[in-house]
């Protein structure tokens, strides 16, 4: 039923994906002008609407980062009930900056953590205020070609390549693929941990890189759950009930988790960067009490426990417990992806190593 429907809409993706062809065309024959910048701006996106795995990659860039380079993070804060360029305070919400950025803020105090939609205008911005600062990290700006990049990486889900996929509304797709030679590094994300070299290898034939472009492969860790608001660690075990609250693209690789980790689960799914309200926290209440176990909590991610902590009062004392999220590379390549890193860094006369 659903194949049918979407091949009911593959006049429309034909549409859509001839405009946005179209519009690339422009930026390749500078009819629409991208704007460069002589300073270190590493572009984190995908060509798929969500679920790549983004947000755990550019966190990933920001740990190994932060320790040698002022780093700031440039998002579009998408869902904030503000407009502007804005730069994350002590008493900045998720509502303010959306709650991506708001996560990169918590998790990392000292990241300099920006949002602004025209990201062409926001640069100038944060260096102004932050001059300081000597590497950009662009979140989510793949398909936002205002701004050209130095460095571009690309996510694609290996559950979801986009070789096989089409564009929206048919597919998942909202660039055309052959944009994925925009990409200076692609990375195969959500891979099975034991994934062979010979599929390794099959998979990168299929995307068939440039001599210029460099395709890894990662897979997902689940780090120890902590409480909403106390921080407190614990083990999932065998013996837990679980109700999983979460409103992200791709809920599929944590239900596994949970699949193999505890002994039952619920789900309240919401859509991606659901803004949670009373009503919602009303519903948790009601489907966590269902659960039959003498163990039990609710689960969440990290984008959405941002989304609930303005219910410190009615959940402080509530089992809410968040799971962490990161990329692993296989196939030990993670030094080799975190020295080109570094060296296009580097590569800058303006950025030297932070003190």
């Amino acid at each position: 039923m659903l194949r049918s429907f979407r091949y009911l809409l593959f006049p429309f993706s034909l549409v859509y994906g001839a405009v946005v062809w179209l519009r690339n065309k422009l930026f390749d024959k500078d009819i629409l002008k991208s704007a460069s910048f002589n300073f270190p701006l590493i572009c984190v996106g995908n060509l798929a609407a969500g679920g790549t795995g983004k947000t755990p990659m550019t966190e990933y860039l920001v740990k190994f980062l932060k320790e040698d380079f002022k780093t700031a993070t440039l998002s579009r804060g998408y869902k904030r009930k503000t407009t502007g360029f804005a730069i994350a305070g002590e008493n900045t919400t998720a509502l303010e900056i959306g709650d991506e950025p708001m996560q990169f803020h918590q998790k990392f105090p000292d990241l300099v953590v920006a949002v602004g939609e025209e990201r062409l205008v926001a640069i100038p911005q944060l260096l102004h205020e932050r001059p300081d600062t000597q590497v950009i990290i662009l979140d989510d700006a793949f398909q936002h070609r205002s701004v050209k990049a130095g460095l571009n990486i690309m996510l694609t889900e290996y559950a979801d390549l986009y070789t096989r996929d089409l564009m929206l509304p048919a597919g998942n797709l909202r660039d055309v693929p052959s944009s994925s030679k925009r990409a200076d590094i692609i990375i195969v994300t959500k891979c099975p941990a034991d994934l062979s070299e010979t599929e390794k290898n099959e998979i990168v034939f299929e995307i068939d890189p440039t001599r210029n472009q460099t395709v890894y492969f990662t897979t997902i860790v689940y780090d120890r759950p902590y409480h909403l608001f106390s921080r407190r660690e614990m083990d999932l075990t065998h013996e837990h009930a679980v109700l999983l609250v979460c409103g992200i693209a791709n809920p599929a690789p944590l239900k596994k988790h949970l699949t193999d980790s505890v002994h039952t689960y619920d789900m309240l799914r919401y859509a991606d960067h659901h803004i949670f309200h009373s009503n919602d926290l009303r519903d948790i209440k009601q489907h966590f009490e269902r659960l039959k176990a003498d163990k039990k909590i609710v689960l969440t991610t990290e984008k959405d426990a941002v989304r609930l902590e303005k219910f410190v009062n009615e959940l402080n004392d509530f089992p809410v417990y968040v799971i962490p999220i990161k990329h692993a590379f296989l196939f030990n390549e993670a030094h080799a992806f975190e020295n080109r890193i570094r060296q296009f860094v580097e590569s800058f006369g303006n950025t030297s190593v932070k003190q």
